[in-house]
């Protein structure tokens, strides 16, 4: 198998990363870096610290010029870093010397990466939201159509109460509406721009590198941090656990369907599922599989990536290196995690019929809380609980319904006790303030 199956000819539909791949593509990291250079020589230009005509010659190449990734590898591997071989093809690319020697004025190569990488990180942000939308509505409406549809809640893997197939899609929208909720401000607080030289002190910025961080970070849309920020990597993990938190609710959905779907359960038909290679009867739950695959991916590479906040003195290179080696994997899993959940939302149906025949089978034991609160109005509860449980027992040992056994008992007891659909408790209006919730997001 390939390295990464994100960049495989055949595997990469299984974890589809749409356009995501594409911004941790060599030419895409090249194109932000010469981005941000435009942005820091328009800034330098703008207050004086380099020549204005350099600026806008500096900011035209940024345009116009291109930087070959193949050029980058042999002084990237002497130097851990990209940047100085690519001032130096930038340079050459210019043939304008002139100008070219105020290219990177004053900035390190870690101003140019990081704010670079958020610049790419924005765009990822902007496509999850995109794919958390999506995913919203269609659970939304699958929230609003089946609020009412019985199904048997589970609880260790054991039939509990009633609950609605409404409110079981609740469950899975309310994490993913958080994330979606949390991102402005998100991006408030770690979309940031770097610019603090050598070793965070700004020495060779210029007499206002306030005012020139400032400037930078307004021409390219992101937040002043007000401090330099190369050993604190709290943005970069901020935005990291962003997008596990986004793969861990995709995949618990998915963990759920994997369970509905199995045979003898058979509650919720998929869209598409995949075929077996030796077993004609199979219809494999792919999709799933591959979601709780890549959240637990996710998951580990966060906890992997959680090392880089072990930042020594002004830089570590080995905390860096572990970002660069996380952060595109972990990004590209939960981007996968979600497109693939967003067609499952799309395109799942529940089974009404099989839900229902789950809960007749059950023989109305899943009644039996209810039944213990009823008894209650009647007798002390620690009685009434007693009761109950010799009830069902009476009930699992003759095969007989729990109602049946129950109302000979206890004649005044309400039949409708034993309806599911009337013990759902708050279920169905969870199912419905889900839907409303995603009703009134703002566009």
């Amino acid at each position: 198998m390939p390295a990464t199956p994100f960049d495989s000819v055949h595997l990469h539909r299984l974890f589809p990363t749409g356009d995501t791949a594409r911004l941790f593509a060599d030419s895409a990291e090249i194109r932000a870096m010469m981005l941000v250079e435009a942005a820091l020589a328009q800034a330098q230009g703008a207050q004086g610290v380099i020549p204005a005509d350099a600026a806008e010659a500096i900011q035209r190449a940024s345009l116009e010029c291109e930087v070959d990734p193949v050029s980058l590898s042999r002084a990237t591997g002497e130097n851990g870093v990209s940047v100085p071989a690519f001032i130096a093809a930038f340079r050459e690319a210019m043939m304008a010397p002139e100008h070219a020697q105020y290219l990177h004025w004053g900035a390190t190569s870690q101003d140019i990466l990081d704010t670079a990488l958020m610049l790419r990180l924005r765009q990822a942000l902007a496509q999850q939201e995109a794919r958390l939308r999506a995913t919203l509505t269609a659970l939304a409406r699958l929230a609003s159509q089946h609020a009412e549809t019985a199904m048997a809640a589970r609880t260790y893997g054991q039939h509990a109460t009633p609950t609605s197939f409404g409110a079981q899609v609740a469950s899975w929208g309310w994490p993913l509406l958080d994330a979606l909720k949390a991102l402005p401000d998100l991006r408030r607080r770690a979309l940031l721009v770097s610019l603090s030289g050598a070793a965070g002190t700004s020495s060779a910025l210029g007499p206002d590198p306030a005012g020139l961080r400032a400037d930078m970070a307004r021409r390219l849309g992101l937040t002043d941090p007000l401090r330099s920020w190369h050993s604190d990597r709290t943005p970069i993990l901020s935005i990291a656990g962003w997008f596990t938190q986004t793969a861990l609710a995709a995949g618990k959905m998915a963990e759920d369907l994997l369970i509905a779907t199995q045979s003898g359960i058979g509650e919720v038909t998929l869209g598409g599922s995949g075929a077996s290679s030796t077993m004609p009867q199979k219809q494999n739950p792919v999709a799933p599989s591959a979601v709780v695959a890549l959240a637990r991916h996710a998951q580990g590479l966060d906890a992997t990536l959680q090392g880089a906040a072990l930042h020594r003195q002004q830089r570590d290179g080995a905390a860096w290196f572990t970002e660069w080696l996380c952060l595109p994997q972990l990004v590209l899993s939960a981007s996968a995690a979600l497109s693939h959940t967003q067609s499952l939302a799309e395109t799942l149906t529940p089974d009404a019929e099989a839900m229902q025949a789950t809960l007749d089978a059950t023989g109305g034991l899943l009644m039996a809380e209810a039944l213990s609160f009823a008894l209650a109005a009647q007798m002390p509860r620690p009685e009434a609980q007693a009761l109950t449980k010799t009830l069902c027992q009476q009930a699992r040992a003759t095969g007989t319904p729990l109602a049946q056994i129950a109302l000979a008992a206890h004649p005044d007891l309400p039949a409708a006790l034993f309806d599911p659909v009337a013990q759902m408790g708050q279920a169905p209006a969870e199912a419905r303030a889900f839907a409303r919730a995603v009703a009134d997001l703002p566009a």
